[in-house]
């Protein structure tokens, strides 16, 4: 009989090392007679990954009740890893599951192929099924935290190397799912239980952050200030990479504000600030006594105003609504849904009538109504036919090629302008409607342009000599 200590899988690790990981150590003895020791040794003795998945594969079939059967499955679960057969190590990664529910690596290999199955569907339902499978196994070795027996240098280099996998699909399962809110709390929980020192350098704890910033981007609605803020401290401390970041630090820095003002005190601010936000709290009431310490720094940034909250005000310090230009009426016939107080009527217990007055958009498009303008080098969009000409009046609709006027022509044109085409065009103020905006307009011509008079050719008397 021979006795000897369980293979090492960190030895195993170490020779696979497209793995990446470092594995689970085992200890203790076990006695095995000569006839097995024999293609035990093969299977753990064998130099590449290859060799190695047979002769494990082959000891595995002829002992499959071994005392070491969870070691071996082990060594093939690597070994298959390191290779492209992504069918073979899920395989082998339930079969070690099986024989040890609490497997760290085993999770690790069970996310990692199942997360590749699912990123090959090409439906929308299958990948979204595949993304839930894989999230399951990484929430599973998550909540596993450090198993029994593990050293605990092995789990610090396992929570470097293997936790990004685990994390990252969680996070993208959820985003598929449109959870942002279940994204965004995975990834503040990496950041709060992050090393200090990781936060301010290049590297994986970034990317976290830059991937929380996206989640608030990407949620309904929007938090462009959280995004503003995570995006900033990432590109803050991402050095090279900086020039990749900070475009998403402006863009949401300037959807919450309006413009760029006063970006360079929440730039000041993240080489302070670690998490999350420092927003300062509301002013205390008059006459309260100053606190006893000072305060937190914090940051303010206030909000742009509301679409509805400009629209009220531009009608209120435009004393004629006739002047605005074409795009300017655009934007109040779109937001402007509100009531304006001063044209509704007071009930008897002095508040609005909810139910009279007009809108700021009615009011507006009163202005117009009935009039007959010409509109110089609009845009025909598709859709259009003879009798009705979808056209971009402004220079937005046009770059989203979006219609924003209908043209009901008062006449059927004999040939249609092909997408794309400049065109004057006139027409009578019909309609509108607020959402998709659209502009209604009956007795449409298209205005041809003036030829130039023919001079007639000049003359000259013959010299006389």
């Amino acid at each position: 009989m021979k006795k000897f200590v369980l293979a090492s899988m960190l030895a195993i690790a170490c020779a696979i090392l497209s793995s990446g990981l470092l594995a689970q150590p085992q200890n203790g003895g076990v006695n095995m007679s000569a006839e097995e020791f024999k293609p035990y040794n093969d299977c753990t003795s064998a130099t590449t990954p290859a060799d190695k998945a047979a002769k494990c594969e082959a000891y595995l079939k002829a002992y499959p009740n071994s005392a070491v059967k969870s070691d071996v499955l082990n060594q093939l679960m690597f070994a298959y890893s390191a290779g492209t057969d992504n069918d073979k190590t899920l395989d082998a990664a339930d079969r070690t599951l099986a024989a040890n529910p609490n497997n760290l690596f085993a999770y690790y290999f069970e996310t990692q192929s199942r997360r590749a199955k699912a990123d090959a569907q090409t439906d929308a339902a299958a990948k979204q099924a595949g993304y839930d499978d894989a999230a399951g196994y990484a929430q599973k070795a998550l909540t596993l935290g450090h198993p029994q027996g593990m050293s605990d240098d092995m789990f610090a280099t396992f929570k470097t190397k293997g936790y990004p996998l685990l994390y990252t699909t969680v996070t993208a399962d959820d985003l598929i799912k449109k959870d942002n809110a279940g994204a965004i709390a995975v990834y503040k929980k990496v950041l709060k239980d992050a090393d200090p020192a990781s936060l301010t350098q290049p590297g994986q704890t970034l990317d976290y952050m830059v991937g929380l910033a996206n989640a608030y981007y990407t949620s309904t609605p929007p938090d462009y200030l959280n995004c503003a803020w995570y995006a900033t401290r990432a590109a803050a401390f991402a050095q090279s990479y900086a020039g990749q970041i900070q475009p998403t630090a402006n863009y949401c820095y300037k959807k919450y504000h309006g413009d760029m003002t006063g970006y360079d005190a929440m730039q000041a601010a993240v080489q302070n600030s670690v998490d999350p936000l420092p927003q300062c709290p509301p002013p205390p009431p008059a006459g309260t006594p100053p606190p006893a310490t000072p305060p937190p720094a914090c940051l303010t940034v206030t909000p742009a105003p509301k679409p509805e909250d400009i629209v009220a005000q531009t009608v209120a310090s435009t004393p004629d609504l006739v002047t605005l230009a074409v795009s300017d009426k655009e934007f109040m016939l779109q937001y402007g849904l509100d009531k304006d107080p001063k044209t509704q009527t007071k009930k008897d217990d002095g508040t609005l009538d909810p139910a009279s007055g007009k809108t700021y958009a009615d009011e507006v498009f009163d202005t117009v109504k009935g009039k007959s303008p010409q509109f110089p080098q609009v845009t025909v969009m598709d859709g259009s036919t003879k009798d009705t000409l979808m056209v971009a009046a402004t220079d937005d609709a046009a770059a989203s090629k979006t219609a924003d006027f209908t043209f009901k022509m008062k006449e059927p044109l004999k040939e249609v302008p092909a997408t794309g085409t400049k065109i004057d065009i006139s027409g009578t103020y019909d309609s509108y409607t607020s959402k998709p905006l659209m502009i209604n307009m009956t007795d449409g011509a298209v205005v041809e342009k003036k030829k130039a008079p023919v001079k007639p050719p000049v003359h000259h008397a013959p010299a006389r000599h």
